[in-house]
Order: C-alpha cells, then sequence, then structure tokens
C-alpha cells in the first residue's frame, strides 16, 4: 500500500515531531512498549551519540512492519562506477580548478549509478569531513532504495525534479529547494519529470544544523519554520527491493522481500526536512564594503575548533547592491577554509564566463582568488547605484580540511581556469 497524494509536511527545524500514518500507531507514554499496536517493532535511528548534550542530540523512534536488522549479508556492488572518493595517484597540487557540467549519463541511468563523486576531504571512518558529488538520472527505479551510514546527505536539485520516498515520509525536491537526510536513514528516488541532474553533499560530521546568529540577533538568516519535515507515510509492498548502503566509503548491496521504507508512525528530532533556498533573508552591506561570506551560511557543520566549520553550506541568492565607493563583488582573498562552489542558475557575479549551472569550482585553502579581470574591471568602473544581482543561486560547501579530487574527475578540469586572473594591470604609484 501506498498512497500517491500530495506530501504533507511539519515545520520546523530540529523540531521533536510526533505523526503516524495510521491512528494509534504511535505508542503514548513510552517509547518500546512491550507489544507495540498492529504488531510493530519498535526501532530507534541515533545520529548522535546516546550521551551527546541534550540540545544537539538527534535521535527518532519508529514504528515500522518489520525490524530493519530483517536482511541477508551485504555483498560488494558492482554499479554506480563514478561513485568513488579514492584520491589520484599523484599529491594534489594547490592549483584553482573548475569543471564544465558532466556530459549526458548513458540512457537507462538511475540515481544511484548516475552519482559521480568530485571532492571529499577526511574518511568516513573519521567522522569528520565532506563529499561532494554529482547525480544524473534518466530512468527511476522503485526497486532499489538507497542508505548513507557514513554521513548526512544534502541534495541539491540543478535540472528536473525528484521525489524522496523516505522511511519517515515522502518530500518533492525541484531547483531551488534542497532535501536533507539524516546519516543511516533509507530513501527512493522518483523522476516525475523522467531525468534529474544536481548536486550532492555527505557530511561525515556533526549534523548540519542553523548557524549560530551573533549580533545579527534572534531572527533570520535561514528561519527554522521554513524548513518542512514530512508526515509519517510508509509503503507495504512485498515485492523485491534491492537496498544499497554507503559504508566505509564503498557501496554494498543486499537484497530484501519488501520495501524497507515500512515507518508506519515515528516520533523524534532526527528526520529528513526539505527547505526552499528563496525564503533565505539575504544580509548584505547598506553603507561600504562587501561582508564575510560567512553571513550567507544557511547550515553549518561544526568542528571541534569553535568558530571553524567542518563544513558550511552557504548561499549567494538574489540580492540587492548598494554599498557606496565599494568594490561590490566579493573581494580578493585567500583563507585558511577549502570552497567549493557549485551554480544551480543563472551567472555568478564574480566569474559571469566559463561557469555553468551544474558546474563547480574548487579553491583550496590559501589558494588566492576572487573576480575575474572583466568582473574587477565592470566593478571597477561602475556606476554606483542600486543593483539589484537577480536570477541567480550559487552555493558554495566550505571546509576547514583542504579537498582531494576524484581520480576519475581530475582530468576533466577546464585546462585555462588560471587565465581568469591573467593580465590584471600593474597598479601605478606616481
Amino acid at each position: 500500500m501506498a498512497s500517491n497524494s500530495t506530501p504533507s509536511y511539519l515545520t520546523g527545524f530540529g523540531g521533536h515531531f510526533a505523526t503516524e500514518a495510521i491512528d494509534g500507531a504511535l505508542p503514548k507514554g513510552r517509547n518500546s512498549p512491550q507489544r507495540p499496536a498492529f504488531g510493530l517493532y519498535a526501532e530507534q535511528v541515533s545520529g548522535t551519540a546516546f550521551t551527546m548534550a541534550r540540545h544537539e542530540n538527534r535521535r527518532s523512534w519508529l514504528y515500522r512492519m518489520r525490524p530493519s536488522a530483517d536482511h541477508r549479508p551485504f555483498i560488494r556492488y558492482a554499479g554506480a562506477a563514478g561513485f568513488r572518493i579514492e584520491p589520484g595517484p599523484q599529491p594534489l597540487a594547490p592549483n584553482r580548478l573548475r569543471w564544465d557540467p558532466l556530459p549526458e549519463p548513458p540512457p537507462g541511468t538511475d540515481f544511484i549509478d548516475g552519482l559521480t563523486s568530485a571532492l571529499f576531504n577526511r574518511a568516513p571512518a573519521e567522522l569528520d569531513g565532506v563529499a561532494v558529488h554529482l547525480y544524473a538520472a534518466n530512468i527511476e527505479r522503485s526497486d532499489r532504495a538507497f542508505v548513507s551510514a557514513d554521513g548526512e546527505l544534502l541534495i541539491l536539485p540543478q535540472q528536473g525534479r525528484i521525489d524522496l520516498l523516505t522511511e519517515l515520509g515522502r518530500m518533492e525536491l525541484e531547483p531551488g529547494w534542497i532535501g536533507l537526510i539524516p546519516r543511516g536513514v533509507r530513501f527512493k528516488v522518483l523522476l516525475p519529470e523522467g531525468s534529474a541532474r544536481g548536486y550532492l553533499a555527505e557530511n561525515y560530521g556533526a549534523p548540519f544544523r542553523l548557524p549560530d546568529l551573533g549580533p545579527i540577533g534572534a531572527n533570520r538568516l535561514a528561519s527554522p519554520r521554513d524548513f518542512e519535515i514530512p508526515l509519517a507515510w510508509f509503503e507495504d509492498r512485498d515485492e523485491p527491493t534491492e537496498l544499497i548502503q554507503k559504508y566505509g566509503g564503498r557501496l554494498w548491496t543486499t537484497h530484501l522481500d519488501h520495501s524497507p521504507l515500512d515507518v508506519v508512525a515515528w516520533h523524534g528530532n532526527l528526520a529528513p526536512s526539505r527547505y526552499e533556498l528563496a525564503r533565505f533573508n539575504a544580509i548584505g552591506t547598506v553603507s561600504f564594503d562587501h561582508p564575510d561570506p560567512s553571513i550567507f551560511t544557511v547550515l553549518t557543520s561544526p568542528s571541534d575548533v569553535p568558530g571553524r566549520a567542518n563544513a558550511d553550506f552557504v548561499i549567494f541568492p538574489p540580492r540587492w547592491m548598494v554599498g557606496e565607493d565599494t568594490f561590490r563583488p566579493p573581494w580578493f582573498h585567500r583563507n585558511v577554509m577549502s570552497e567549493c562552489m557549485g551554480l544551480l542558475t543563472g551567472a555568478y557575479d564574480a566569474k559571469a564566463e566559463g561557469f555553468a549551472p551544474g558546474g563547480l569550482s574548487l579553491h583550496n585553502m590559501m589558494s588566492g582568488h576572487g573576480p575575474d579581470v572583466d568582473t574587477w574591471r565592470r566593478a571597477s568602473e561602475a556606476e554606483l547605484k542600486p543593483h539589484k544581482i537577480d536570477g541567480t543561486m550559487a552555493f558554495m560547501v566550505e571546509s576547514c580540511w583542504p579537498f582531494e579530487v576524484a581520480e576519475g574527475v581530475l582530468g576533466r578540469a577546464q585546462p585555462d581556469y588560471d587565465a581568469a586572473w591573467a593580465d590584471f594591470p600593474k597598479a601605478r604609484l606616481s
């Protein structure tokens, strides 16, 4: 049994929710009763250690038709040849790198086999670091489910809508939205438009949270109430299903005789969520000087060093530029964070040429970067009247750990990216 009605949502990032698809499925007053209603099985999924501080503890109780432990041994999965995070044989030079969008995948490529790893740092077993992948699919496989034991997944559609069927409910994602799936949560991907492309960030470290706001105060950047959490939904299918699990940086597969998405009710604060990027309240200068890009942070995964992120998810949305006597694009800079950038739509204001939607760039720590020559010249000579940057959405996955480049992707980098900073005129001192 699976309903085809439009998904419904709860609201509030990090909230504690209780939801049931069948009345009476959710126990009252306890988590694991002796005999759960309808013969369901109680199961806790924990995204943090049991003894984490209350405000950081993430867990949910699921009430499902079969225990998730009911499966045969996993074996290595032979598909998804591009979904690997092994570095190349040579050390990565500290060069700026940029890539065009990936070519179209072969016909019959589903979401899992259409995943291509691009950038990564650390290792999943270290419980630190982040990887950036790309996905491209042109066929859906309702007989397959996927789960990452290595990290939580941030999905950023770039072309085409995808429907996510998860253990805890259903979410619709289209370009302009993001979806966040906790580590260990199983899901399927459907393609209502027949094909889809986008980005996938995999966070090995502390779960993403909303950043502290400091002097900004209590309100905005991204508002907690704008994050939507699916209501309980379940799939009652006694049909063969392949479950593919990412574990230790590799893919493993097992086969079930039923759907693993059979959670009838759940409660807790570990749950998938979606967010519309247009709801982000961009903050910028109203006097002079372009502010640090940290003011565009949507989600952050902290490291062990206060103020230094294991991973930040940052966006550059439509916004007004009004600063007086100000170089308005991002200034030239070098910093200890390593920056992976992608473009969802439009053009990026610091580099209007050579960076296409679906593309990717990498500026590792202390690599000098900033606007290209043409952007610098236009910004230096522009009449500084109020101007709106519109029709664009770029993003950045930033990390305190330098990125490595997956071996299969390194050779696809644009050969002339350094030329973006060639031919700047020398300053004249007299």
